[in-house]
């Protein structure tokens, strides 16, 4: 037995790379480290070149003359810490003591602002020391991937490899004779290549190599930024002290609770590292598994879902089987979509024609099912053993005497666990947080109903603690770029289907493009979707924009949005009155719901009185949804900006996404290059019929439409128009 030239090679290369990569995590610490502090330094710097030096009177008993200051030039706090005592002590009417005083104080109050900062990254490409600092960090999530849980193997391969180090280029061919077992040693040297090459890890290890990976470009990272600000944020703060306000993130609760929620452990292994857990979205799932019957009621766009499905992923890894979501129909395929997004775990929909089915292969299997409130009932009977069982949009359970009430309640009864989703606020709807409660932990129901929640507030949360957290983003998303975008995904109705085949027949684009919406909209799972989103923004204050290619999705809009509409604005409007519009939004209550076509209130208007964007249907054009969430996401925007983009998965909708991304996952590979390119939304655009006729081309395929069927819907199509 022997090792050939060809494994030789590989020996060399990994004995040229290895000791570099094991040793090059802590230099990019350590740069992590240094690139926070100077931005740090900064924002604190920044903060106090906004102070007068007047913020320092009380700390020099009034011993300084403030005017001599200013004619010094010295204006602000931070002009003081620069100027330094010596300077200082130079002014005329400032003695050297009351100098080294004010310096004094100018560095207490440095360090109390530094104390009090919130380290958040702004969405500024242009800032060349927030990009060292990303670069960074996407180099080291980079290294920490590629190396994660292989670290010992490594250096196992290169404690045995080491000795090959000094064998001669010339050599082809190595045996080994003599020793203890030399045939053994050859084995595990064979083994260990094969495992370097088979595992592609001797290639993974070059592009985390110091020297001998590409440097990735700002573009590059700040794109990835933004697809996962969450992860940057989250090995940030286990490198530096981030301020995230723990006691926001913990809900405010009492002490014990806190202290037992972070006692649990959670076990991340079946998240396979598909989704970065955010410290308060980390607590909240441990919280669930704590308190085993609660109320998750943080504020939309939190992740509520992500949370509920960290808890499904612990419990799956200590050998739970089965764990059974039930929500409205809109958010059905959403549900499915984000447990394969985030985690192992198999999904299964459990919905339509062959919900009995999928729900017995759920049963033989196990995973996550899926269903909704409308199925639940005319479903076979659940497993005996239902580890947990959430519930989304909870408050639909507020009457206990419905079918829905009488189908769910006693498995919610029966499951060992139980998680409720609401993201609306308890002082909305004290009454029904209380039903809720009822149903979850009877108990604290009681001591509930004995106190005047509006009149003993305080007391009222204390007993609501071990069954209810809510989070708001103001207090848990500070550290987070003001921009959060999530995909909604629902599914055509059996009425809506019959209609979407035709327009796909007929190779009507556009018709198919608005069909989820426009045909019967009573039926709409996107409609639905809407108005729970726009309900939600309501009730946590937040005013919201709709956007749409299309005037009659917009005539639907406002059809069920009733009074609360602004607008719409569309291209007919002039444009003398499109302010009008804007500024009749601005005014408008915290309910208010501006609509606008997309193609005019893309461009030129200033919409930052809403924070909430809802995006109808994916733009052929993707600057042009760049363009309308600038609108709101801008400067001056004092809330976070959550995007919605409602999405109907099997149709255009999910042919247009999927094509777009590919697009522009070739742009990013091969025209990042392009600074022009790169600085341009409108370079990843496509031509609307070259779009149109892949789409179509595809949904017809899928759906297999007959040639009859394509010339009954042309004639049809023609009669129409």
């Amino acid at each position: 037995m022997s090792v050939k030239v060809e494994q030789l090679d590989v020996i060399r290369r990994f004995l040229a790379i290895a000791p570099s990569v094991l040793r090059h995590r802590p230099p990019l610490v350590s740069e992590v480290k240094r690139t926070f502090e100077s931005v740090q330094d900064r924002m604190v710097s920044k903060q106090l070149a906004e102070m007068p030096t007047t913020a320092l009177k009380q700390a020099t008993a009034n011993r300084v003359r403030f005017k001599s200051l200013s004619e010094a030039r010295c204006h602000t706090v931070d002009d003081v810490l620069r100027a330094g005592s010596a300077r200082l002590g130079q002014v005329n009417g400032i003695s050297e003591t009351t100098a080294r005083q004010l310096f004094a104080a100018a560095q207490r109050l440095r360090q109390a602002v530094k104390d009090d900062l919130r380290f958040r990254i702004d969405l500024d490409r242009s800032d060349t020391l927030v990009t060292r600092l990303l670069t960074t960090l996407f180099l080291l999530r980079q290294y920490d991937r590629v190396l994660e849980g292989r670290g010992r193997d490594l250096q196992a391969a290169l404690d045995l490899l080491r000795p090959l180090a000094a064998i001669s280029k010339e050599v082809t061919q190595l045996s080994i004779v003599g020793g203890s077992d030399p045939t053994n040693f050859l084995m595990q040297i064979r083994e260990t290549v094969s495992d370097l090459e088979g595992s592609g890890l001797l290639q993974l290890l070059t592009q985390v190599s110091p020297g001998q990976g590409h440097a990735p470009g700002a573009d590059r990272v700040w794109d990835d930024f933004e697809r996962d600000s969450a992860g940057y944020y989250t090995v940030l703060g286990q490198i530096v002290e981030l301020d995230l306000g723990e006691d926001a993130a913990a809900g405010n609760l009492p002490a014990e609770i806190v202290a037992a929620v972070h006692a649990q452990p959670l076990d991340e292994v079946l998240l396979e590292g598909k989704v970065s857990l955010r410290g308060y979205q980390s607590f909240g799932a441990r919280y669930a598994l704590v308190q085993r019957r609660t109320l998750l009621g943080d504020e939309m766009g939190l992740g509520k879902t992500v949370q509920a499905i960290a808890v499904m992923a612990h419990l799956s890894g200590g050998g739970a089987k089965h764990h059974l979501v039930v929500c409205p129909a809109s958010v059905l395929v959403n549900w499915t979509s984000e447990v394969r997004r985030h985690s192992a775990l198999e999904a299964f929909l459990v919905h339509g024609s062959d919900r009995d089915r999928t729900w017995r292969t759920w049963q033989r299997r196990g995973g996550v099912a899926v269903t909704t409130f409308g199925t639940l009932p005319v479903l076979p009977a659940p497993p005996a053993q239902l580890p947990l069982i959430v519930v989304d949009e909870a408050h639909y359970l507020k009457n206990p005497q419905t079918q829905r009430a009488r189908a769910l309640l006693p498995l919610v009864d029966r499951a060992e666990r139980a998680l409720f989703l609401t993201g609306t606020p308890l002082e909305n709807r004290l009454g029904e947080f209380q039903q809720l409660v009822t149903y979850l932990q009877p108990e604290a129901a009681r001591r509930l109903a004995q106190i005047d929640g509006l009149a003993s507030a305080r007391r009222y949360r204390e007993e609501l603690a071990p069954v209810y957290l809510r989070r708001n983003q103001e207090d848990v998303l500070q550290e987070l770029p003001d921009l959060v975008v999530t995909p909604e995904w629902s599914s055509f109705t059996a009425h809506q289907m019959p209609g979407y085949r035709m327009a796909v027949a007929a190779r009507n684009f556009m018709r198919m493009r608005r069909v989820a919406i426009v045909d019967h909209p009573g039926h709409s799972e996107k409609l639905a979707r809407l108005q729970e989103i726009t309900n939600d923004a309501a009730a946590n204050g937040r005013k919201v924009i709709v956007f749409s290619y299309f005037r009659d999705v917009l005539e639907e809009v406002a059809e069920v949005l009733g009074e609360r509409v602004v607008g719409p604005l569309t291209g007919s409007v002039p444009a003398t009155k499109r302010q009008a519009i804007i500024d009749e939004f601005g005014r408008a209550g915290a309910d208010a719901v501006l609509l606008s076509q997309i193609t005019a209130g893309g461009t030129g208007m200033n919409m930052q009185a809403g924070s909430v964007v809802i995006i109808c249907e994916p733009q052929v054009k993707p600057s042009l949804e760049s363009q309308a969430i600038a609108r709101a996401h801008r400067m001056g925007q004092l809330r976070g900006v959550q995007v919605h983009r409602l999405l109907t998965t099997d149709s255009v909708d999910q042919r247009m996404v999927e094509l777009l991304e590919e697009k522009q996952r070739l742009f990013d590979e091969y025209a990042r290059g392009s600074e022009v390119a790169a600085s341009s939304a409108e370079a990843v655009d496509v031509s609307e019929k070259k779009l149109a006729a892949e789409v179509i081309d595809l949904e017809m395929e899928r759906l297999a439409v007959s040639r009859a069927e394509q010339l009954a819907a042309e004639r049809e199509d023609e009669e129409d128009n």
